[in-house]
């Protein structure tokens, strides 16, 4: 490099940071596995979901906002599922049908009440999707 190079480099000045660098927001994702039964009694009785049958379901839950600057991290794994693990087990081998709230549990419903349960304790909560099937999926909200 050249002397004249060398001293353009020299006084090229780099913008100062800002005192009040933006804090970036995030999106976390915690995943949950609950067996329950369920019989969705609107639909005919020829209809297969109108019987008794299982689940295993899939829930998947997603909170957004921004990183907390004094620990690096939106929320604590370790405390949102302790918050959690209470509404989850309400929902883990059970009859969906006999939860109140629940009386026609399809999949939409039950991520219209999960999310209901877990915004009031946990107001990070940005969508709730579950896999009722390794093919079949449902959020909320949208």
């Amino acid at each position: 490099m050249t002397k004249n190079k060398a001293m353009k480099n020299q006084n090229h000045k780099i913008p100062p940071s800002s005192p009040n660098p933006p804090i970036p927001s995030v999106e976390l994702k915690l995943d949950f596995f609950l067996e329950s039964a369920r019989f969705l009694k609107f639909l005919p009785s020829t209809h297969p979901c109108a019987q008794l049958h299982g689940h295993s379901f899939k829930v998947i839950l997603a909170f957004r906002g921004s990183i907390q600057p004094q620990i690096g991290w939106l929320e604590d794994y370790v405390v949102l599922e302790k918050k959690l693990r209470p509404i989850l087990k309400q929902l883990d081998h059970q009859v969906l049908n006999e939860i109140p709230g629940l009386e026609n549990p399809t999949t939409e419903l039950i991520c219209v009440w999960l999310y209901d349960k877990i915004k009031r304790k946990i107001k990070s909560l940005h969508q709730v999707t579950i896999r009722e099937t390794h093919n079949t999926e449902c959020s909320y909200p949208i």
